[in-house]
């Protein structure tokens, strides 16, 4: 195993997760051969000019990698150039939209739908939700506005781990250099309790409540409405390195929110009535995020914006960046009242483009709702087992053009 420094970001994403994410699970073997299996039955719930947009975005991504660089080694490994022939390759299939027998009859001719693990009993992933919350905030200190968002600190550090063990993958790790030494970096109880970076020139804004700060930094990014009704997007830039550690499992382990009540909903309750609790519940996070403003709203970890509906986070240690997916589950619908009354199964294309703290192994993936209380409200309640498939042009591996 080697360590060294480097200047660069890094770009974990947006760090998403629910109260009840499931535990990382062993990884699947990346050199299992996987048999072309059936392709599941396609339906998709949302309109096509989301579908098309999402699909820009990860070309604008791929477009920068050079063809052969290994975006991801689960299913299989995939390079850069196989994830771009197959999204050049299903978008004119999207003008047989409105004949969807036309369209699935092409889609099962041209593609390979690969479940995302080999081991059949990895192949049941569980699906929460995430989204971007509006928040009350203000770009200078007041006395309502006691709360700060800090942008990246300068002495935050990225050093790159190469596990040997897993074929040379490398990880990257965040710190700080403390003497000769290469430590991890401040936790939240050290940035928030202690003030380690108090008064350095690192706040961006402030906000009014501690509760949407701590849920900010779930979601990994926000829109601040200013005191003068303009809206900004802040969005994540990097991470203490810390790991996610759920506060809704520490309660549900208390005996203080029983898991089948368990939502963001009902955790932020919690931390209302409850302010003697709140420091130390929060800290039990040690994660902690940094922000930047951004023009074009939530960006992913491929540093392109997420769509909503269509924009998945995964582990990025493992599935291919960028890469076009079709997922089967089920979705809450939420009354006015922000209750669940139903749940919904749905199937539908999205595209890899983020990750997030919590989301790790391959039986995880978090989709992102989009923007506002009715977004939020989804997301909140969204925990539910389904099916993920990539998409793959047939004989596409290790080919340089997109097929006839």
């Amino acid at each position: 195993m080697a360590i060294w420094f480097k200047t660069q970001d890094l770009r974990l994403g947006i760090l998403a997760a629910l109260a009840l994410a499931m535990p990382a699970p062993p990884f699947a073997s990346a050199a299992a051969q996987l048999a072309a299996p059936a392709a599941p039955t396609i339906a998709d719930d949302l309109d096509l000019d989301s579908l098309r947009l999402a699909i820009r975005r990860s070309v604008a991504y791929l477009e920068k990698l050079p063809p052969e660089r290994v975006v991801g080694v689960e299913p299989r490994q995939f390079t850069a150039r196989d994830i771009m022939n197959s999204l050049l390759a299903f978008e004119p299939l999207l003008d047989l939209w409105h004949c969807r027998e036309c369209w699935s009859r092409e889609l099962a001719i041209r593609f390979d739908f690969i479940p995302s693990s080999a081991d059949g009993e990895l192949a049941e992933v569980l699906f929460t939700g995430y989204y971007q919350p509006l928040i009350a905030g203000s770009l200078v200190a007041t006395a309502d506005y006691a709360f700060p968002i800090y942008g990246r600190p300068s002495d935050l550090m990225v050093a790159e781990q190469v596990n040997l063990a897993r074929g040379a993958i490398a990880e990257k790790v965040f710190g700080r250099v403390q003497g000769e030494r290469f430590v991890p970096y401040y936790s939240r109880r050290e940035i928030d309790g202690e003030g380690a970076l108090r008064g350095q020139g690192y706040e961006i804004a402030w906000v009014k409540d501690p509760i949407d700060l701590f849920f900010l930094h779930i979601q990994g990014s926000g829109l601040l409405e200013l005191p003068d009704g303009r809206r900004l997007h802040v969005s994540y830039t990097a991470a203490n390195g810390r790991p996610y550690r759920s506060i809704g499992r520490l309660l549900i382990d208390r005996g203080k929110i029983s898991k089948s009540e368990m939502s963001m909903r009902s955790l932020r309750r919690y931390l209302m009535e409850h302010p003697e609790e709140r420091k130390e519940i929060m800290e039990h996070n040690e994660s902690y995020v940094f922000f930047r403003f951004v023009q074009d709203g939530a960006l992913g970890s491929l540093e392109v914006p997420v769509t909503a509906g269509r924009s998945i986070a995964t582990d990025s240690r493992l599935f291919p960046k960028g890469a076009l997916a079709f997922i089967e589950t089920q979705l809450p619908v939420i009354n006015g009242a922000g209750e669940i009354i139903e749940w919904r199964v749905f199937s539908r294309f999205v595209l890899n483009q983020d990750t997030g703290g919590a989301i790790r192994g391959p039986q995880r993936v978090d989709l992102f709702f989009g923007a506002g209380a009715e977004a939020g409200a989804q997301a909140g309640f969204m925990n539910s087992s389904g099916k993920l498939y990539f998409l793959s042009l047939k004989n596409n591996h290790g080919s340089s053009t997109p097929g006839p």
